[in-house]
């Protein structure tokens, strides 16, 4: 990747549906030039797919946490495939250090974060989990 795929990206990234013609006005290179660039991007698995980021007014209403957990060695592939059967469960990381896996959780009030977190800790392999419920978003760079 060089500077100007880092730049059509942050592009892509502030604004998913900006066109080609616009892109290519931006970052002064011919639409082929971009159109290339994209599918070059594409193919090579550094662009996923293009989306849409929910503001605020969207995730008003849904409580937001962390839950970081510690499991039994060689049981993190059959949490992953429970974890999977959770919908509240958005998002799960491996980690390093004194937890194994980062949960990002979402749910619509604190009652059924409570039944979310009793049910994960439950589960066969956890051996101890830690919860952050998410207050505020005060910076936000995701892509």
């Amino acid at each position: 990747m060089d500077e100007l795929d880092r730049n059509l990206i942050a592009l892509l990234g502030a604004d998913a549906r900006i066109s080609v013609a616009t892109l290519s006005r931006r970052l002064k290179v011919a639409r082929s030039t971009i159109q290339a660039r994209l599918e070059r991007l594409e193919t090579n698995g550094v662009i996923a797919g293009y989306t849409l980021k929910l503001g605020e007014g969207a995730r008003e209403g849904r409580l937001r946490a962390s839950v970081l957990l510690t499991v039994e060695p060689r049981t993190q592939a059959a949490i992953l495939t429970r974890l999977k059967a959770v919908s509240e469960v958005e998002r799960v990381f491996t980690t390093s250090g004194r937890f194994d896996l980062l949960l990002q959780v979402a749910c619509p009030n604190t009652q059924v974060l409570d039944q979310v977190l009793d049910q994960i800790g439950a589960m066969t392999g956890v051996r101890s989990s830690e919860s952050l419920i998410h207050l505020s978003t005060k910076i936000d760079r995701a892509v």
